[in-house]
């Protein structure tokens, strides 16, 4: 059964304004949540809520939420992020890059709070960290940057391999940055690195069929969304195909994916929503400084390896934070 605000948020988002006009009237601040990805592999609200209700926000009882969602396609965030600046909301909640400058684009005077992973000061998102100095604030997952360590971990998993895949979304705006990284470290470690694209859904299997015809040792997937999205997807293909791969979220290796490097993103999700709470209590973007994720986990599932022949090294083992039997 569809429940009345999953089938709101699947027409992304169009049918709440009458909610949103009568929570402005009965003075309720309402938060746009702007995310490239789709309701159904976001994992981030739950955290988002929590964070959000430590501030004293609770959704529908004393703040409204209007989830725009662009359905994995980026073209559609500008719009998106525009109709949130015509409901005149409090503040806009970006997820990813991506949307954080759909929404600076679309206003200079709204309050943008974003959770995204690169460098805010590199993408354009703020003039400096620790006082961004406009309307845009938020927290940096560090994700993109940590494309560089995927690659090492790949290689400490296997030291004799020569040849690494690395599937990327190339709508992430600073995704070459992740690439260059990646590149770096692949070669210091002796390997090629071959970079392959996916942004649609229907890209994915064909290039799982492509790596697999070029003999790739292993594969590192970046984060984003889409990947995100496509969780089971990709767990399954990458043991359909017996890649060792190394992903960019814990989710993925909980699922059945072999390994993740990552930093806690629950607790970033959670931090998302108490900054956009205190953005909504009155602090200014301008003087809130970024927060960058300083703790991250390597998670290992044995019975992803055991299922594609790998016998993963106990020195890797060792600096595992979770291992999954």
């Amino acid at each position: 059964m569809i429940h009345r605000r999953d089938f709101i948020t699947l027409l992304g988002g169009a049918a709440t304004w009458p909610l949103a006009a009568r929570a402005q009237r009965s003075g309720m601040p309402v938060i746009g949540y702007l995310s490239p990805g789709s309701p159904q592999g976001d994992i981030s609200l739950p955290a988002f809520r929590k964070g959000l209700s430590e501030m004293g926000y609770v959704d529908g009882r004393n703040v409204t939420v209007e989830y725009r969602w662009a359905q994995n396609d980026f073209s559609r965030l500008p719009e998106l992020a525009a109709d949130l600046v015509r409901r005149r909301v409090a503040v806009i909640a970006a997820l990813t890059v991506a949307a954080a400058l759909a929404a600076k684009a679309a206003t200079t005077s709204i309050p943008v709070v974003f959770d995204a992973g690169g460098d805010a000061v590199e993408t354009g998102l703020v003039v400096s960290l620790s006082r961004p100095g406009g309307n845009v604030t938020g927290i940096n997952s560090m994700t993109t940057e940590l494309g560089a360590k995927r690659v090492e971990l790949l290689h400490d998993l296997l030291p004799k391999a020569t040849k690494f895949g690395f599937l990327i979304n190339t709508n992430i705006p600073n995704i070459q940055q992740a690439i260059s990284r990646a590149e770096a470290a692949a070669t210091a470690v002796g390997c090629s690195l071959r970079v392959v694209a996916a942004t649609t859904i229907r890209e994915i299997d064909a290039i799982f069929a492509s790596l697999a015809q070029e003999r790739i040792d292993g594969l590192v997937v970046a984060p984003g969304v889409l990947f995100s999205n496509r969780r089971v997807q990709l767990t399954t293909l990458a043991v359909r195909y017996a890649f060792p791969t190394v992903f960019a979220e814990r989710a993925f290796a909980e699922i059945g994916g072999l390994m993740s490097y990552s930093p806690n993103t629950i607790e970033l999700y959670r931090e998302f929503g108490i900054y956009v709470g205190r953005v909504l209590k009155g602090e200014m973007p301008s003087e809130l400084p970024v927060t960058q994720a300083t703790k991250f986990e390597l998670v290992i599932n044995l019975q992803a390896a055991r299922t594609i022949g790998i016998d993963v090294p106990a020195s890797l083992l060792a600096r595992a934070d979770e291992v999954i039997e």
